[in-house]
Parts: structure tokens; sequence; C-alpha cells
């Protein structure tokens, strides 16, 4: 049985979803007899690859490095994942749309509440391009399935795991597999 090719992805979220996906233990070297883990926050990888089985995509998208990566991920992925909250709703990043504007997020952070040298960051680089809104990845790219959970608790993350492992659809339905927060 050949492997199965697994990203994780990490866009704007706390990394709580990939801390549950560690949470996973053991078990994570009984994964690693399936799946072979092809990019990821937690592997120093640079380019997300192509021709990748499932991405799991954590957090929402805010800028414009997060809606690139959002769309190679659909083009390159042959199942797209939102990976908590965040994906799912833009949850705690969408905060930030209440202060409006992209304009009025930076000046709030690095003017109005700027303590030794208020300034906003000039140069390319320091802060990727902000888009005016906060969204969740399915507002931007197709996804096949959603996991819900702030963070998701591990054993929920296993269930989807063992099934895409196995070729399987996994069961979304009841609490345990569905439950938001």
């Amino acid at each position: 049985m050949s492997k199965i090719k697994v990203a994780t992805v990490w866009l704007a979220g706390c990394s709580g979803c990939h801390m549950s996906f560690l949470d996973l233990d053991e078990w994570l070297f009984e994964l690693s007899k399936y799946v072979d883990i092809v990019y990821s926050p937690i592997a120093d990888l640079k380019e997300f690859p192509d021709n990748v089985d499932a991405t799991l995509v954590e957090g929402a998208i805010a800028n414009e490095e997060n809606l690139e990566l959002a769309y190679k991920i659909r083009e390159r992925s042959k199942v797209v994942i939102s990976f908590g909250d965040c994906a799912i709703t833009a949850n705690v990043p969408a905060m930030r749309n209440m202060l409006g504007k992209s304009d009025s997020v930076l000046k709030r952070a690095y003017l109005e509440l700027g303590t030794i040298t208020p300034q906003l960051p000039n140069e390319p680089g320091i802060v990727p391009p902000l888009l005016e809104q906060v969204r969740p990845l399915h507002e931007v790219i197709d996804v096949d399935l959603f996991i819900p959970g702030c963070p998701p608790p591990a054993p929920r993350i296993k269930e989807v795991l063992e099934a895409l492992v196995q070729g399987k659809s996994p069961a979304m339905e009841g609490r345990e597999m569905l439950k938001f927060g």
C-alpha cells in the first residue's frame, strides 16, 4: 500500500490546531506508516508541493500571502480540509474586521498602540499586505471537508485521518465530530 501525501498549513490563527495534531502523541508513529507529511509548519519545507492527497488548513485568510497560498493549496491538493474554527468561520482573526479596512487596522496596531516609536511599517516584506477583511477559507477556495473545534480535539482529528488513510469519507456527524469551540 502506498502512502498518502498529507500537508498541514497554518494561516492566520494561533497554531492551536497544530498543537492538537501533535496531541495525537504515539499514534503519530502509527500514522507515519500510511502518511507522508509533505508540507507543514512543523517541518522546514519552503514550497507547497504538487499532488498532495489531503491538506489540513488552519487559520483564516487575512493577508495576500495567505490568499496566494490558499490558491496553491486548492490547485495542488485533491482534498482540502478547513482545520478548526478559524478556517471555517474566520473566528478570532476576523475580530479585526470590526476595525474597518486594513488602514484602520494598521493605524490601530502600529500608531495608536505603539509605545516606543509608533510608525507604520513601510519596508516590503515586514508585514504582508493585509486584505481589507479577514475571511474563512471556503469564501476563497472550494473546501471538501470541515473539522470544527477551537482547536479540534485530537480524537476528532484521528477519526478524520483514519478514514482518509482507508480511502473513506470521514463521518462528520454527532456532537463529538461537529462541535465548534
